[in-house]
């Protein structure tokens, strides 16, 4: 039997356990499509049959095994008529007892009785091939259940709630508009184009580059506000990153000892800071290494730099600054860093105020990891970049997909500018465009393919 794919096997109905396993007070197995109800007779005993119920109502009874007649659980079960449903498809979800080998039956039954097994994400994608919903939306609704922060859930509930979909459409209007343009003027090829006309058309195509850089400038921010503020501490060995992380993240999630090099991987957790979402990196100590395991941590350590939003140069106060220190803050002088002084405790005030003077082109803050002071002025400075990311743009993407369909929509609408510049026959310019039209409208699937389906919907959990 082959494999089920997201484009083939549609009208199966389908079902998954659609709550977390575990041990819970209840779970609940959705079941969705045409033979949902006729399912939802074989295995549910109540007063009266879900197939005969009105939609939207919820029913006592029992889950009963067809084989050996054996009752599995007391339920309650939801009857959810086609189309108002989040498939938009005729939907039963049973609510059981939260037990996990309790889910596994009742989902077990339902396949016996005619389901077959969800693939992660179908209930999603069935809402999107019936028109429920499009697939922006779509990708809003697994990054609204993995959303970490305030800003996270507060961008996927936008989009969800087609913010990005409206931009997009209007956008495509544009764009059509356009191509209409263009191609009313291929039947008359001899006619010379109205100094008007081709002030209109570059009027147009200038509007449409224009709207595409503003979306995809979002991007950067945008991805930041969903995924949270990328902070990598960085510095010599033994200077206390390791101390950094574990304050910050006010538990010991590294290992802290005397001796120098005793990171050697990268490090990382995430941390809420006045609900911001923030990922901490704790690096391998920058020196000359003395073995391959300690050369691999650095190279580690220099990728996750280029992958930072905000580093944070730890220096410690009480030692003099090295070469590799002034070499190091040399390779960061492009980048979004702060100098973090940090053993104050261990020096006097003169000391403390030469190492000022060395920094003054840069934010600095003087903390002990050990005496856990400066540390507060620390978080504010971290929160304060996750503030300057919030771009003044309503609408903002955060979705690598979404950035790299606009970014060749934008290629193909300068190609066709420049034909239209060098005055090249209007299906030149009018196949470039359609091109750009054809990018925009991946973002929100007025065109598709089985790949990036696929690509979307084998993110999602099963069950949704």
């Amino acid at each position: 039997m082959r494999e089920p794919t997201y484009t083939s096997n549609l009208e199966d109905t389908i079902a998954a356990i659609s709550t977390p396993l575990g041990q819970a007070g209840l779970g609940i197995v959705r079941i969705s499509g045409k033979q949902a109800f006729a399912i939802a007779d074989m295995l549910f005993h109540g007063k009266v049959k879900p197939s005969a119920v009105q939609s939207h109502t919820v029913h006592y009874g029992k889950i009963t095994d067809p084989r050996s007649k054996e009752t599995v659980d007391e339920v309650l079960l939801t009857v959810m008529q086609a189309p108002l449903t989040y498939t938009a498809e005729d939907t039963v979800e049973i609510t059981c007892h939260g037990g996990a080998l309790v889910l596994q039956k009742v989902l077990e039954i339902a396949v016996y009785c005619g389901a077959r097994l969800a693939l992660p994400g179908e209930f999603t994608l069935r809402a999107f091939l019936n028109g429920r919903i499009d697939l922006a939306q779509a990708e809003a609704v697994a990054d609204l259940i993995s959303a970490r922060s305030d800003s996270g859930l507060k961008m996927a509930l936008r989009q969800l709630e087609g913010r990005l979909s409206g931009r997009i459409e209007a956008l495509r209007s544009e764009i059509v508009n356009l191509l209409a343009n263009l191609e009313a003027r291929i039947d008359f090829p001899d006619q010379d184009i109205e100094p008007e006309d081709k002030e209109q058309i570059e009027s147009q195509m200038k509007q449409i580059e224009q709207s595409l850089g503003e979306l995809i400038s979002t991007y950067e921010e945008g991805k930041i506000l969903q995924e949270g503020l990328n902070v990598v501490i960085i510095g010599k060995p033994n200077v206390g990153k390791s101390s950094l992380l574990n304050a910050l993240l006010q538990k010991d999630r590294a290992i802290v000892t005397p001796i120098p090099g005793t990171t050697r991987d990268v490090i990382s957790d995430y941390a809420n800071f006045d609900g911001v979402l923030v990922r901490l990196v704790d690096t391998a100590g920058f020196r000359i290494a003395g073995d391959v395991i300690e050369i691999e941590g650095i190279k580690r350590a220099e990728a996750e730099i280029k992958k930072g939003d905000l580093m944070l140069l730890v220096i410690d106060s009480s030692a003099e600054i090295s070469e590799e220190e002034k070499l190091m803050e040399q390779k960061l002088s492009l980048q979004n860093y702060v100098v973090v002084l940090n053993k104050i405790d261990l020096v006097g005030a003169d000391k403390a105020s030469r190492l000022e003077n060395l920094f003054v082109d840069r934010d600095l803050f003087k903390i002990s990891c050990t005496q856990l002071t400066g540390l507060p002025e620390l978080k504010a400075k971290i929160v304060s970049r996750m503030v300057q990311a919030r771009p003044e743009a309503e609408v903002v993407i955060s979705n690598l997909r979404h950035k790299e369909a606009l970014e060749r929509a934008k290629a193909s609408l300068q190609i066709a500018r420049k034909s239209f510049d060098e005055n090249m026959s209007f299906e030149f310019v009018a196949l470039d465009v359609k091109k750009c039209l054809d990018a925009v409208g991946e973002i929100i699937g007025k065109i598709y393919t089985e790949e990036i389906l696929n690509q979307i919907f084998s993110n999602f959990c099963i069950g949704k």
